[in-house]
C-alpha cells in the first residue's frame, strides 16, 4: 500500500494534452534561454587543461563579457533552440512511461526513477547531434584552439551573415571529417550522463518535495516547496553525474572515439579532482534552471489540467 502523499502528483491522464503542448513550447524555449551562457560556461571549464583559460566560473564569465561580449555567452544558441524537439520528446516520454510503470507499480520512486531514464534516453537521442554542433560553435571566440573544428573566417569576408551560416559552416567540417557518426560522437557518454541525471533526479524531486511539505506549515503553497525541492535535487543529481558529464564534453569537442581512454587519461593528467570539473557552474547553473523547470512545469500541468478536475485539487 502506498503511503498517502501530501503533495498531489498531476499524472498524464489528467491532462489537456492541447494546452500541454501548446504552454510547454513556450516554456522550454524560455528555460533555455536563461541556462545558455551558464551551459556555454560550463563546456568552456570542462575542456581546457587544467586552469590553462578560466580560473572559475565567474573568472570565465567576466573573461567571456570583456573579450567577446553580451553574444559570446549566446555562441551556438540558434542551433541549441532545435533542442525544442527534445524537450518536447522528453516530457512525453517522462509522462507516458510513468502512466506504464503504474500499471506494474505504485511506488513513486519506481515510476520516477524508471521514467526519468527512459525519457532521457529519448531526447539523448534527438539531442546529441545538436550538442555536438552547438558545443563547437561555444568553444569559438576564446577556447576555439580547445575545439577540434575552428570557423572558416574566408567564407564570411566580404559577404553579409547568414543565419546559421556559422552553424552550416561547423557541420561541413564534421561530416568531412567523420561522415554521419560525427554528429553523434559522445552519444554514449552521453548516455551514461544524462540517463542517471535524470533518472536520479526526479525521484530525489518528489522526495525532497514531500519532505519539505511536512515540515512547512500546512498553508504552505505546494509550488513554493517544489521549487525548492527542485534544486535540491538537481544539486545531487549533478554531483553524482559529473565526472561522466567531464568525459562527454572532452570526447565531443576533443574528437575522442573512446570514453574509457578519456577517462584513464583525464585521472592520469588532472588527477581525480579533474572529475569535479565544471561542477560549480553545472550547480549554478542547475539552480535557476531547476527552480524555472519546476515552476513552470509543475503550472503548466496545473493550468493544463481538465477542466472538471481543477476544482478537485489542493494547491
Amino acid at each position: 500500500m502506498q503511503q498517502k502523499r501530501n503533495i498531489q502528483i498531476i499524472e498524464w491522464e489528467d491532462l489537456d494534452k492541447r494546452k500541454f503542448y501548446s504552454f510547454g513550447v513556450f516554456m522550454t524555449m524560455t528555460i533555455r534561454a536563461t541556462v545558455y551562457p551558464a551551459t556555454l560556461i560550463r563546456t568552456r571549464l570542462q575542456v581546457q587543461r587544467g586552469k590553462s583559460l578560466y580560473s572559475g566560473t565567474f573568472d570565465a564569465f567576466f573573461k567571456i563579457l570583456r573579450t567577446e561580449g553580451v553574444r559570446g555567452l549566446y555562441r551556438g544558441f540558434m542551433v541549441n533552440t532545435f533542442t525544442l524537439i527534445s524537450g518536447q520528446a522528453y516530457i512525453t516520454t517522462y509522462e507516458l512511461v510513468r502512466k506504464y510503470v503504474a500499471q506494474y507499480s505504485e511506488n513513486n520512486t519506481v515510476k520516477s526513477l524508471v521514467a526519468g531514464g527512459s525519457a532521457s534516453l529519448v531526447a539523448q537521442s534527438i539531442t546529441v547531434p545538436i550538442d555536438v554542433v552547438s558545443q563547437q560553435l561555444m568553444m569559438q571566440g576564446q577556447g576555439e584552439h580547445l575545439a577540434r573544428f575552428r570557423l572558416n573566417s574566408k567564407t564570411d569576408s566580404g559577404k553579409p551573415k547568414r543565419v546559421f551560416g556559422q552553424t552550416r559552416n561547423i557541420m561541413s567540417q564534421i561530416f568531412a571529417a567523420d561522415g554521419f557518426r560525427g554528429f553523434y560522437r559522445g552519444y554514449v557518454a552521453s548516455l551514461l550522463t544524462y540517463i542517471p541525471n535524470s533518472a536520479v533526479w526526479w525521484p530525489f524531486y518528489h522526495f525532497y518535495a514531500e519532505k519539505l511539505s511536512n515540515l512547512a506549515p500546512s498553508d504552505c503553497p505546494h509550488l513554493i516547496l517544489q521549487a525548492m525541492a527542485g534544486p535540491l535535487a538537481a544539486a545531487t543529481a549533478s554531483t553524482v553525474t559529473n565526472p561522466m558529464d567531464v568525459v562527454r564534453a572532452r570526447v565531443q569537442v576533443e574528437g575522442r572515439s573512446s570514453v574509457i581512454e578519456t577517462f584513464r587519461q583525464l585521472i592520469k593528467g588532472e588527477g581525480f579532482w579533474g572529475l569535479t570539473k565544471g561542477l560549480s557552474a553545472r550547480i549554478i547553473s542547475s539552480t535557476p534552471t531547476a527552480i524555472v523547470m519546476v515552476v513552470g512545469y509543475e503550472t503548466l500541468k496545473k493550468l493544463s489540467l481538465r477542466p472538471e478536475l481543477v476544482d478537485s485539487r489542493h494547491w
